[in-house]
């Protein structure tokens, strides 16, 4: 009798929070208060193997992000583990296109974001059985099958699979040296510890002293409350940490288009490097007028904006000079490896966004995976550091002087301690249950 093939045998969902609003931790304009939270996924097979993936949110919300993951969990639960790991491409499609489920978004919300955490999961599950951290087993995959893993259909008249493949084996001579690079010296990182809306002057002096001798290059404060008080944070910071490092802002979308432009102006006194998610993030042509009116200051978005098709478009209208993508807001892995097509396409760089639990250590692969495999360029590619939470995984990112050590344990890097799980499970677990924790 032949043995049973391995499947999929179950997808786990548990709402996990951090009460990050108690020190105001990620606190921004739109955001005053959030807990990260994380909608945190384990797939499980019969063979008794497991990956590990998550949705971030910031609280209140994240037990529907859990519901929308468990939504999904029937259309890949039974699936032999072989199939669904040689053609992450398909598993991906098979979770975002489903004639039902797909109703609630295409390819947008909750629903699409469930299906980023399952998706990471099994990127995840796939490299520990590789043995490999993500970004290497992606910059060691041949250019055929990368792009065979991109789904054309709403993309070919901004990128072909022809265009794709140039860019691919263009850079696939120097993959070895350019890994070896990462190896040694790591990737770059900025951050944004210093500046959160909610913590006093003197914390962000602080704070942004000791980021600029813990070797980092750029920070970004929150700005878009109060325009006075953003005009004293960004000329304190200045004088902090001097004329050469790179500040950029930060709005998380508190402006209409033409407020955006004018409060900009007295903040160009003390040369953003960047103004991040200006507007809407879903206004392609308010970010063009942005950025059009606003120049020098660049104008950075993404981690908002739902999918590939949303990025074409950003990069057909000229809207963007910085690239935001995040881990788990659009389809997960799978996804981004379009959307980092489409940048090198466009010649647009990449700098990801990480301000959220269990996001530095799972977007750092894509960014490494951009520079070995991609884009082939570190150059004006930061990606984005917050010191909150990093304890909580069982490989967190490693920060040096300013720059992300690359990854070399197996994986993708979102797997959970067991017992912080417990800990932070909503609205059970023990820290829910103190006084201390108001639960809204």
């Amino acid at each position: 009798m032949a043995p049973l093939a391995e499947v999929i045998s179950a997808i786990d969902a548990v709402d996990v929070r951090f009460p990050t609003s108690l020190s105001l931790d990620g606190s921004d304009a739109m955001n005053p208060e959030p807990d990260y939270s994380a909608a945190y996924v384990t797939i499980r097979t019969s063979a008794g193997e497991e990956g590990y993936g998550l949705a971030f949110t910031v609280g209140r919300g994240n037990d529907v992000e859990v519901a929308a993951v468990r939504a999904l969990v029937p259309l890949v639960v039974g699936m032999p583990v072989a199939e669904a790991l040689a053609d992450l491409g398909a598993f991906s499609r098979r979770l975002t296109g489903d004639s039902q489920l797909r109703w609630l978004g295409p390819d947008k919300g909750a629903i699409h974001m469930a299906a980023a955490a399952i998706v990471n999961a099994a990127w995840d599950l796939r490299a520990r059985r590789e043995g490999k951290p993500v970004w290497r087993l992606l910059a060691e995959m041949p250019p055929e099958e990368l792009v065979d893993l991109v789904d054309f259909r709403y993309l070919r008249d901004a990128l072909t699979r022809d265009e794709a493949l140039d860019i691919l084996r263009r850079a696939e001579p120097g993959r070895a040296g350019r890994q070896a690079e990462l190896l040694e010296s790591g990737f770059p990182a900025y951050t944004t510890t210093p500046g959160w809306l909610g913590y006093s002057p003197e914390k962000l002096a602080a704070l942004s002293a000791e980021a600029v001798a813990d070797g980092f290059t750029q920070i970004k404060l929150k700005v878009g409350a109060d325009l006075d008080e953003d005009i004293r944070r960004l000329r304190l910071a200045r004088e902090v940490v001097g004329p050469d490092i790179r500040i950029a802002i930060d709005a998380n979308q508190a402006w209409g288009v033409g407020q955006a432009i004018e409060w900009l102006r007295p903040l160009a006194e003390f040369d953003p490097y960047w103004i991040e998610e200006p507007t809407s993030p879903d206004d392609v042509l308010g970010h063009a007028a942005i950025r059009r009116a606003v120049a020098p200051i660049k104008v950075a978005t993404g981690e908002h904006t739902h999918n590939a098709v949303m990025f074409k478009q950003l990069l057909q209208a000229e809207a963007i000079d910085i690239l935001q993508l995040d881990a788990s807001r659009v389809a997960g892995v799978t996804e981004n490896i379009a959307i980092l097509l489409l940048a090198a396409k466009f010649g647009v760089p990449v700098c990801p966004h990480a301000g959220g639990v269990g996001l530095c250590e799972m977007v750092q692969h894509l960014a490494m995976f951009d520079f070995v495999a991609v884009s082939g360029t570190r150059t004006d590619r930061v990606i984005e550091y917050v010191d909150h939470l990093h304890e909580h995984f069982v490989d967190p990112v490693r920060i040096e002087r300013g720059r992300y050590l690359a990854p070399r344990e197996p994986g993708l890097g979102a797997r959970l301690h067991a017992e912080s799980v417990a800990q932070y499970r909503f609205p059970d677990g023990p820290v829910w249950q103190r006084d201390a924790v108001v639960v809204a």
